[in-house]
């Protein structure tokens, strides 16, 4: 008996040395197990977030960036004149009447038509003609238009009057003669100095000569309206074939008459 009663006591010390075991086992199983995820925010936490955003600071970044950006680019446009786009003589492509010609293409007048836009109706443009282009002058009305002082130019080609000053009488893009102005006068007394060879050739060289301030007088205000930020380009004159055939050869006006001197003395101090 007392041997049995010694294997009883010793079945619940095993027991409870298996259950040990069993538990250690769930409980290391246990810590391997991820922990649970962290609750979604609710809606109401969602709008409160919202409703602290502001887009006014950006909306005030894009407003400042938009306001330095065209300062400078009106800066670099009227080359330092103005931050504000308040030029006095904007570029030809911010003026509306240059992108209205530009998508017309060019106008074709006669005299009698282009007489009719000296600015004495004042619903339609000025336009000058030189060397047979017309420009539109109308943004200096004041200048060209009726009273100003370059009021001759406008409705004509006056290619004459811009070589010799004349604004009255040669209101004509007939050039014929006119380098008789930049000629010496002849002078028998000072011919003698000459043999007629060599006062051939020195005529000869004082035409060229001529010719060339000619050219270069009326170059320089092609020039000036071509390049002008002012004034654009609209057209041409239209003649008639062989129409210079049928105008009278003008005299050299008074006034450049009177600006030529005789010729000097080979070796004369000036």
């Amino acid at each position: 008996m007392a041997e049995i009663r010694q294997r009883k006591g010793k079945g619940p010390a095993r027991d409870e040395t298996y259950r040990t075991a069993i538990v250690e086992e769930l409980d290391t199983s246990e810590s391997d197990t991820p922990a649970p995820p962290k609750p979604k925010p609710s809606v109401d936490e969602l709008v409160t977030d919202e409703e602290e955003y502001s887009p006014w600071v950006d909306i005030l970044r894009v407003i400042s960036f938009l306001i330095f950006a065209s300062c400078g680019l009106s800066y670099l446009v009227s080359g330092g004149e103005s931050f504000f786009w308040n030029m006095r003589a904007p570029p030809k492509y911010m003026q509306l009447d240059w992108w209205k010609t530009q998508l017309r293409g060019p106008i074709y007048l006669t005299p009698a038509e282009l007489a009719t836009f000296d600015g004495t109706d004042e619903s339609k443009p000025i336009y000058l003609a030189i060397n047979g282009s017309i420009y539109d002058v109308s943004l200096n009305r004041r200048t060209y238009g009726p009273g100003g002082s370059y009021r001759f130019f406008a409705g004509a080609d006056a290619a004459r009057s811009y070589i010799t000053g004349c604004f009255a009488e040669d209101r004509t893009p007939d050039l014929r003669g006119v380098e008789d102005m930049f000629l010496p006068l002849d002078d028998p007394a000072v011919d003698a100095h000459f043999s007629t060879a060599e006062l051939a050739a020195l005529k000869e060289q004082e035409l060229k000569e001529a010719q060339e301030k000619t050219y270069e007088a009326l170059a320089h205000w092609v020039r000036f309206f071509e390049n002008s930020p002012k004034y654009s380009k609209v057209g041409y004159v239209k003649r008639e074939k062989n129409w210079l055939d049928k105008e009278p050869r003008k005299k050299l006006c008074e006034s450049a008459a009177k600006g030529r001197k005789p010729r000097k003395i080979p070796g004369a101090e000036e």
